[in-house]
């Protein structure tokens, strides 16, 4: 084909036996063209190796060598038992709140998932949870960042990390939305890259159209080389934003820039700090905390065999009872360091069932995973980190996430623990409320109980504009 763009990548493709990409060339419009030729430049072809013996969907020989390694971390800030736990806990707090003050802190949000497992064909933080008001999880965390800049004199901006399925429809529903009320010049957005599924049996990158590759999010890892690639990276040191605090779309009860943990976070000079809560069962879904060979790590929950997830130490203590949150402070010179070369996060990679055209152009649909996807986790970075630290949350409070239709973790339960929070912070205040009540409080109304209890004793706040039913 005549046409320059094509030409010009010829060349690569035939060296990485990937000519295929330009077989339906002649049959694409000019964008068409020009979008698939995009993509392939895109691609890192030196990172898609395929390993016939890896993948994260089952404990292999050195997944099961790393279990019998870990031991349950031994330096964790648990919940406060002790006066001098609540010492150390005011302490803190009182660092954070200086440090918010001090604009040395920014939000991340990692908003690439849509809501298909909530039968929402949405960005996933656009997902109505409010109790009472239908609030979608984005205005929940403006509500909290808007509060903050306000309670501590903040300029505290936010950078959403979207992916090529959201970012559009992100951008312009913040726009709908008029940024609630946060200033469009403070919210930024920057987009994870995508990367291509693979034949597992062939090692041919799989085509979803005549011009469109087979791609997907490379995960939440991801984050580290898009902050550098958007320039936000530099725009952070710029700033001299010290710390950023860092959490997943789908948890609506996550504390934004809990001044408690970013102050633990400083005192203890950790470049990366993670919110863990306990288990409510040795098999419950839930990457855990651990240590191997003296380095914090994550053992995803799919690595563990039943025997060894409900394992004990001497004490009687679960040794992976240290379930991740997705809860995070970065401190912004580590992720920095995370972009030199020879630092990258490893790529891990998963047999999945990927739909695809054949060479034909037919539309094929495996019953059985026919091609290997890569993705990069964040958490790939605690053994990296020279100093980390571990502190247990308040999962009731802290930790509710929508991550199903229906049973656990889904709009039900989170919606009833958003409700749950409100009755207690209204009990805390004196005001008695029935266990089926529902109650929303608005983090613009009230960021903790303290605060609500104030503002009812004073009169700006009335009972019956929180609750119903």
């Amino acid at each position: 084909m005549d046409d320059p763009a094509v030409s010009e990548i010829e060349s690569l493709l035939k060296q990485h036996n990937q000519e295929h990409l330009l077989q339906f060339a002649d049959q694409l419009s000019n964008d068409e063209r020009l979008k698939l030729v995009q993509q392939i430049r895109d691609i890192d072809f030196s990172l898609l190796k395929v390993d016939a013996d890896a993948s994260n969907e089952s404990a292999d020989s050195g997944a099961l060598s790393r279990a019998e390694r870990a031991t349950a971390p031994h330096d964790v800030v648990r919940q406060p038992q002790s006066e001098a736990d609540q010492t150390l806990r005011r302490k803190a707090a009182a660092l954070g709140e200086q440090l918010l003050a001090d604009g040395k802190v920014a939000v991340i949000t990692v908003a690439g998932g849509q809501g298909s497992r909530l039968g929402f064909d949405h960005p996933k933080g656009m997902f109505p949870i409010g109790p009472r008001s239908d609030r979608t999880l984005f205005q929940i965390f403006a509500e909290q960042i808007l509060a903050r800049r306000r309670k501590h004199n903040a300029s505290l901006d936010w950078y959403l990390m979207t992916s090529a399925a959201t970012h559009d429809e992100t951008v312009a529903f913040f726009q709908q939305q008029n940024f609630f009320g946060l200033g469009e010049e403070t919210v930024f957005f920057f987009q994870q890259a995508s990367l291509p599924a693979i034949d597992a049996a062939t090692g041919r990158i799989l085509m979803d159209g005549p011009g469109q590759l087979c791609l997907s999010p490379d995960g939440h890892g991801g984050m580290v080389t898009a902050l550098q690639s958007s320039g936000h990276l530099d725009r952070l040191q710029g700033r001299d934003i010290e710390h950023l605090f860092y959490h997943q779309v789908d948890n609506p009860t996550v504390i934004i820039c809990d001044p408690v943990l970013l102050g633990l976070h400083a005192l203890r000079e950790s470049q990366l700090t993670t919110n863990v809560v306990c288990k409510t069962e040795p098999t419950e879904r839930m990457g855990v905390l651990v240590e191997i060979d003296g380095r914090t790590e994550i053992i995803e929950y799919s690595e563990l065999t039943p025997q060894q997830a409900a394992a004990e130490d001497d004490s009687g203590q679960w040794i992976f009872w240290a379930g991740n949150t997705a809860i995070h402070v970065f401190r912004t010179d580590f992720l920095r360091y995370l972009t030199e070369d020879g630092v990258r996060l490893p790529l891990h990679q998963a047999n999945k069932k990927v739909p695809h055209i054949d060479s034909s152009g037919q539309r094929v649909e495996p019953a059985k995973p026919n091609a290997v996807k890569f993705e990069r986790f964040i958490f790939d970075a605690l053994p990296i980190a020279e100093r980390t630290l571990i502190v247990e949350g308040n999962r009731q409070r802290e930790f509710n996430p929508v991550k199903n239709a229906e049973g656990s973790d889904s709009p039900s339960t989170s919606r009833e623990a958003l409700s749950g929070i409100g009755r207690d912070w209204l009990r805390h205040a004196g005001h008695p409320i029935g266990d089926g009540t529902t109650v929303e409080i608005s983090p613009l109304q009230a960021l903790d109980a303290e605060e609500l209890s104030e503002r009812l004793t004073q009169g700006e706040l009335n009972v019956e504009d929180l609750i119903s039913g």
